[in-house]
């Protein structure tokens, strides 16, 4: 059974750093790629930043710069690190795994996913 278990999340002001984790079980993250979307108030989800089975990196345009995006082969753990946020960062964010093996097409799609954890809550104050 593979399940995602994210952490890492809170309340946060303007400026602030936040560091999520996303602990992987039963499914090597070094054989699929793995994403971070979000999901703030009222809105749909959207795609933050991916880290391919090969480990190449990818980030959506609003937080290329800011948020990176990293792995820990040993621990099978994703990370996404945040910095400079902003009240537009506030949203649950979600580690999801793709559906196929050493695939990393259409890594922005939310339906390239098939297994989510249960979302982190990151608050960014003014």
């Amino acid at each position: 059974q593979v399940q995602l278990v994210e952490s890492g999340g809170g309340l946060v002001q303007a400026g602030g750093s936040l560091r999520l984790s996303c602990a992987a079980s039963g499914r090597t993250i070094t054989s699929y790629t793995m994403g971070w979307f979000r999901q703030g108030p009222g809105k749909e989800r959207e795609f933050v930043a991916t880290i391919t089975w090969s480990g190449a990196t990818y980030y959506a345009d609003s937080t290329k710069g800011r948020f990176t995006i990293s792995r820990d082969n040993a621990k099978n753990t994703v990370y996404l690190q945040m910095n400079s946020l902003q009240p537009e960062d506030t949203a649950v964010y979600y580690c999801a795994t793709n559906k196929l093996k050493y695939y990393s097409t259409n890594y922005y799609e939310r339906t390239s996913y098939d297994v989510w954890g249960q979302g982190t809550q990151v608050t960014v104050s003014s």
